[in-house]
């Protein structure tokens, strides 16, 4: 079927940028770039003039871009009818799971009112954490997949999904083994003052905001460290190859096996849910509409 790098040459050669084009899609540059790089490999030939200007479609790219045009409108116009005979057959609600957004949360919920969806099947859709690329797969919500269960309290994540909560999950601190503070079963906010607390830049979240805020005011002597944006694996083994601290979820305790999860006498918590997308199908408005009949709101508020 159709090759998604084309994806990333046409918006290249659209944008006439790999930087504006990494901004489209929601990659890094370095991404955008290595994937136009590997296209040309893939097919033996030069298709852009890089200079200052930005990029210029070679005579062979521009050939490219005409036909790639055709073959993206051609190929999705072949799998949704593709797509159309299946789901005739078989019915499936496909939920994203990784590591640091189980499905099991949805999958709980799947089995008190699958009664009521016996005809469906669930199909787990398994991607990566990846902060380069994890607004993509947001946007991906209604084509790769049809829920997402996650801890949601982004800007971001909002503007391209809808949201239905589910409850809370208590934020905690992890610090590595070794660790001065890896001995204790709780810790005090005070315990905290002289470390570094690792935690999301200011600006996307209204909870890790009011945290930041908290602390800063009441608590000076906690030195603030902003991690990625929004935390993949590598936030993870920083933590564990030094002293700081990391600022976590409850759900997160077993995530990187060189770190050690402890809760703090405070009463900080974030919200999650089910994320699914901005139109969502009926099939889907079905199933969130029994969550929300089937599941007390005092329960889903946690």
């Amino acid at each position: 079927m159709y090759n998604p790098l084309l994806d990333t040459f046409l918006t290249a050669a659209d944008t006439g940028s790999f930087n504006r084009a990494a901004a489209a899609l929601y990659l890094s540059p370095t991404a955008v770039m290595k994937q136009v790089n590997a296209l040309e490999a893939h097919l033996g030939l030069r298709l852009f003039e890089r200079g200052r200007a930005g990029l210029a479609l070679t005579p062979a790219g521009a050939s490219i871009y005409r036909d790639a045009k055709f073959l993206r409108e051609y190929s999705a116009k072949a799998l949704a009818a593709a797509k159309s005979l299946s789901t005739e057959q078989e019915k499936i609600f496909r939920v994203g799971t990784s590591l640091l957004n189980p499905a099991k949360p949805f999958v709980d919920l799947w089995y008190r009112l699958n009664s009521d969806f016996r005809d469906y099947k669930l199909h787990l859709v398994s991607f990566e954490d990846d902060c380069d690329g994890i607004l993509k797969k947001i946007s991906e919500l209604g084509s790769t997949f049809d829920f997402l269960v996650g801890v949601c309290d982004s800007r971001e994540w909002l503007t391209r999904a809808c949201f239905l909560p589910l409850g809370r999950y208590r934020k905690m601190v992890a610090v590595r083994r070794g660790h001065p503070l890896a001995a204790k079963a709780l810790l005090t906010v005070e315990d905290l003052e002289g470390w570094t607390l690792m935690m999301v830049p200011e600006g996307d979240s209204g909870v890790n905001d009011f945290i930041r805020n908290d602390l800063t005011r009441h608590h000076p002597k906690i030195r603030i460290e902003d991690t990625r944006p929004y935390y993949d694996l590598t936030v993870f083994n920083r933590c564990a190859e030094t002293d700081h601290v990391l600022l976590l979820i409850e759900c997160w305790q077993n995530v990187h096996p060189g770190l050690v999860a402890i809760p703090v006498d405070w009463e900080y918590s974030i919200p999650y849910g089910i994320l699914y997308a901005r139109e969502p199908s009926e099939e889907v408005r079905r199933f969130l509409a029994a969550v929300q009949d089937r599941i007390p709101e005092t329960e889903r508020e946690g």
